[in-house]
């Protein structure tokens, strides 16, 4: 590694966590002020007025530092990409002050996300063998990129609903991208992700639980669509690496699922549990992993720690098993994820039982040890003759 890129990679690091740090007092004080909270109720566990588009911090914060350490090294694609980061940052940005509807929100992505796919080219060229596939068509490629990029995007903001777990995804992601693309000489790719690194570091001091202030879709959508970004690019960049190279995965299409796989399982089993009920796809409930994680008695900080520990473990065992090809890996890592699900619900349900079994019936006092059926008795006439308003 070049001493001058690294020097500079910690300088941009720094950049970016000291312009967080700075930001997010001012802009709770900023949002508290004017109201821009996140209001509880519904299916939102927290329980007071907490502020929301926390993204803006984290976002202005890394795309500053990256402009004025690497903006002018920064090769053209790159700077169609950042492009597209500031889109979708004002897609959510949006959202969060007026709530769009689900198909304009699409929309707005999908522009940045053919910007990314077509301006910048990055873009999944070749399959490489898996399921007998190889170079796609350049249109299938096309559209096979702006799918994935789109899932990558929105798994990543259905996560966004407890303290500190969003972002605990987004660090093990950025750690793992920052320290590949660092290694391998992507220069600018490795600032971009140790600049969001840093930021997100910076928000989750204030996001952490109990949070003062919320990401927001300002903040989960664009970090979705960056990771999703950068996630392709490892793959391709990967892809190209001489065989033997250090830290090179045959195994690149399901290093890239296991970069994701939390967010894009939990997609899934929420997606599957809502059609099944005859509900839109996109019906917002309290079915996510982290929901009954919570039921189960557990606390937010509690939950975002166990699943960024799954999310750290299937990276890991990606890593394993680098030398082996997407047509064993991608088996591997999906039964395995399908089988925490099902062994989760399972314990959730026995522990969420358990906890009703030991509440009082209604109607139920215990009294000397014993259980008593209160009985309450109503006097007729002296309610009606009351001096109590009717009206």
């Amino acid at each position: 590694m070049n001493f001058d890129v690294t020097m500079t990679t910690i300088f941009a690091f720094l950049t970016a966590l000291s312009v967080g740090i700075s930001i997010f007092p001012v802009l709770i004080k900023v949002f508290s002020k004017f109201n821009y909270a996140d209001i509880p109720g519904g299916r939102k566990i927290h329980q007071d007025l907490i502020p929301s588009m926390g993204g803006i911090g984290f976002v202005v914060a890394a795309l500053l530092s990256f402009i004025i350490w690497n903006w002018p090294l920064s090769p053209l694609s790159l700077r169609y990409l950042v492009g597209g980061i500031v889109l979708v940052f004002f897609v959510g940005l949006r959202d969060d002050m007026v709530e769009l509807r689900a198909s304009h929100k699409l929309l707005g992505q999908l522009v940045a996300v053919l910007l990314v796919v077509i301006a910048s080219d990055i873009r999944i060229k070749n399959l490489h063998g898996f399921l007998g596939l190889e170079e796609l068509p350049l249109y299938i490629s096309y559209a096979f990129s702006a799918f994935v990029m789109l899932a990558l995007t929105n798994a990543f903001n259905l996560i966004d609903g407890l303290d500190g777990l969003a972002g605990t995804m987004a660090v093990i992601v950025f750690s793992f991208l920052g320290c590949w693309f660092m290694m391998q000489g992507l220069d600018s790719f490795a600032i971009l992700s140790f600049t969001f690194l840093a930021g997100v570091l910076a928000f989750l001091v204030f996001n952490w639980h109990p949070a003062k202030i919320f990401m927001g879709d300002t903040g989960s959508l664009t970090l979705g669509f960056t990771m999703g970004a950068l996630i392709i690019a490892f793959m391709e960049y990967n892809v190209a690496l001489p065989t033997g190279t250090a830290w090179k995965f045959e195994a690149v299409f399901s290093t890239g699922v296991a970069l994701m796989m939390f967010p894009l399982y939990d997609m899934a089993r929420v997606f599957y549990r809502r059609i099944r009920r005859g509900q839109g796809p996109m019906t917002p409930d309290k079915s996510h992993v982290h929901h009954f994680l919570m039921r189960m008695g557990l606390k937010h900080n509690q939950v975002a720690l166990i699943l960024g520990g799954v999310q750290l473990s299937f990276i890991v065992l990606v890593l394993i098993l680098k030398n082996y090809s997407d047509n064993i890996v991608l088996p591997v890592i999906s039964v395995l994820a399908i089988s925490l699900g099902l062994w989760l619900d399972l314990v959730a349900v026995k522990k969420v039982k358990k906890k009703v079994a030991k509440l009082p019936k209604v109607l139920d006092v215990h009294a000397n040890g014993s259980t008593k059926r209160a009985k309450i008795k109503m006097d007729l006439k002296k309610i009606t003759d009351s001096k109590v308003n009717m009206n």
